[in-house]
């Protein structure tokens, strides 16, 4: 499911200031449309700094000065690049949902049908957290900083990611690629609800490192849901 910066809801529907709906909205934007804008060294090195300790330590137990330290820069480089730590936070879990994001628009193209994008597009979106240090570090030890993340600015960024599913799907549709009678926005609403529920609530039925074992929920349980009843 290929996506497009139509795909991509409008900045209006963003909530004002630092949010994880906004850093994910951005991480869309800068994924779709990338800007060859230069490279800043010393602010990489510093979001490495900091993704290093954020995964070491929790994000919470990260003060500022022991990111300077670890890039090896001073306390005033440090917030002459990031005015707050919610400024780095921000920055640093920009850039992991950009990784995946770019990832999931390498991944998309490779399937032949609509039923294995759904597939790839759900085994990718778990394995990319599963695999991110930052991220599982933050659902085994923060995870009601996690669960905030999902359901805040009440449920505002499980909102964003659902109208980025439902607009993969709309293409789809006009594609003739699945029926014209499918509610997609209730679809695609399932669809994210079931892929956040194993990402904030451990199961201990499903690995969700194990990509086969998530291709066959996807295959059973999801593709189905492409099929209107009857």
């Amino acid at each position: 499911m290929p996506s497009s910066a139509a795909d991509i809801p409008g900045p209006g529907l963003m909530p004002v200031g630092s949010s994880s709906s906004s850093v994910i909205h951005r991480a869309f934007l800068g994924s779709v449309n990338p800007t060859d804008t230069e490279s800043d060294p010393t602010a990489e090195r510093l979001l490495d700094a900091a993704f290093d300790l954020f995964c070491r330590l929790g994000i919470q137990r990260t003060p500022m000065e022991k990111v300077a330290k670890n890039a090896g820069v001073t306390r005033v480089t440090l917030y002459r690049k990031f005015a707050t730590k919610d400024a780095l936070v921000d920055e640093v879990v920009l850039r992991e949902f950009r990784r995946y994001f770019d990832q999931f628009r390498t991944d998309i193209p490779a399937a032949q049908t609509v039923a294995e994008r759904v597939v790839v597009g759900f085994v990718g979106s778990l394995r990319a957290v599963a695999s991110n240090p930052l991220i599982s570090g933050m659902a085994d030890s923060e995870s009601s900083m996690l669960i905030e993340s999902m359901i805040g600015d009440d449920g505002l960024l499980l909102s964003v990611v659902q109208q980025f599913v439902a607009a993969q799907l709309r293409r789809e549709q006009l594609a003739g690629n699945i029926s014209e009678d499918l509610d997609i926005e209730i679809v695609a609403e399932m669809m994210v609800r079931i892929s956040a529920s194993f990402l904030t609530v451990p199961s201990r039925v499903v690995d969700i490192t194990d990509d086969a074992q998530l291709a066959d929920i996807a295959r059973r349980f999801l593709v189905p849901m492409l099929d209107p009843p009857r």
